[in-house]
């Protein structure tokens, strides 16, 4: 029998996501998931609260400090396995690219597409229906870059690792496994494990 070495590790993405347990506090999810879409690891925080001071203190920044610097990094350098990528429909966690080495991306909604449209039509009225979308411009980073994944949307920052993604050495097979995951999916299933555990602990 042999043994994993790191260069020896399956390809995995990873997905962040972060749910607000009002009352509770803030629970970050993080899962990993092999070329085939089977979890290959799941990781979530205790609640978090900020409290009334750092409120004040953090003012409009406390959401990309919560999210980006403290549950995202935590979450991403808990596990074992590094992802070729980190997706996240959070768009404060966006953040968390300045603190961990994966590529780190912000997955818009998908939208349906309408029948017969060619792929450049699509990306089109992709790009025209972006502004009205709830992370709108005015609500991403600075430099903040669109790219297309197969059918998915997904924006990464510039001037860090996230804005190099498709040009990494991982590039090909991401963009293989994108061409047939909805990206937004895995997102419910760490929902729907955060709400689970959340029922056990009680």
């Amino acid at each position: 029998m042999t043994t994993d070495t790191p260069s020896e590790q399956p390809f995995a993405l990873g997905f962040l996501t972060v749910v607000d347990q009002s009352s509770q506090g803030l629970v970050g999810g993080y899962l990993l998931l092999n070329a085939h879409a089977r979890p290959l690891e799941f990781h979530c925080t205790v609640p978090v609260r900020p409290n009334r001071a750092q409120e004040i203190l953090y003012g409009a920044t406390l959401e990309p400090f919560i999210y980006g610097e403290q549950i995202g990094p935590t979450l991403i350098k808990t596990s074992k396995l590094r992802p070729a990528a980190v997706f996240t429909d959070c768009c404060p966690a966006l953040a968390a690219a300045a603190h961990v080495e994966p590529p780190l991306w912000l997955v818009l909604p998908p939208e349906p597409s309408a029948p017969n449209e060619t792929d450049a039509t699509e990306a089109n009225q992709s790009e025209a229906r972006f502004a009205r979308r709830p992370d709108s411009a005015q609500n991403l980073p600075a430099g903040a870059s669109r790219v297309r994944l197969g059918r998915n949307w997904v924006v990464g920052t510039k001037g860090s690792d996230s804005a190099d993604a498709a040009v990494s050495s991982d590039s090909d097979k991401i963009a293989q496994v994108a061409a047939t995951l909805d990206l937004s999916e895995p997102f419910e299933r760490i929902r729907a494990a955060i709400q689970e555990s959340q029922r056990g602990g009680r």
